[in-house]
């Protein structure tokens, strides 16, 4: 019987020492997991600045968004304005009425001669 009591008493010391055993080997998987969160290549810092960028390309699309509605209702009215056209062509194309007298101003380039 003495025989059967120590390995009772041998196995339970070995399986106490698995057990403590493998709560460390937990722990360091832990300890690892926890590691490749905060420093690991899709970390947390990865993830936030992701977030960031995600919402500033948000933010450029709400732009080109606006951007493009403008560029609509402008199209739309140089296709059934006429005084929109003519606008346009006055100022960027140099155009005039037949009996309009332009007068253009060309700024002095030359330094002020009156200062000593």
């Amino acid at each position: 019987m003495i025989i059967k009591q120590n390995r009772g008493k041998e196995w339970l010391h070995w399986q106490r020492r698995l057990v403590t055993w493998s709560h460390y080997a937990g722990a360091g998987v832990c300890l690892l997991l926890l590691l490749a969160l905060c420093f690991g290549e899709m970390g947390v810092p990865r993830f936030v600045s992701m977030r960031e960028h995600a919402s500033q390309l948000e933010s450029e699309i709400l732009d080109l968004e606006r951007s493009t509605r403008l560029l609509k209702a402008d199209i739309e009215r140089l296709e059934r304005d006429p005084l929109r056209i003519e606008q346009l062509a006055r100022e960027q194309l140099g155009y005039v009425r037949k009996g309009e007298t332009v007068y253009q101003l060309v700024p002095d380039d030359r330094p002020d001669r009156t200062r000593p």
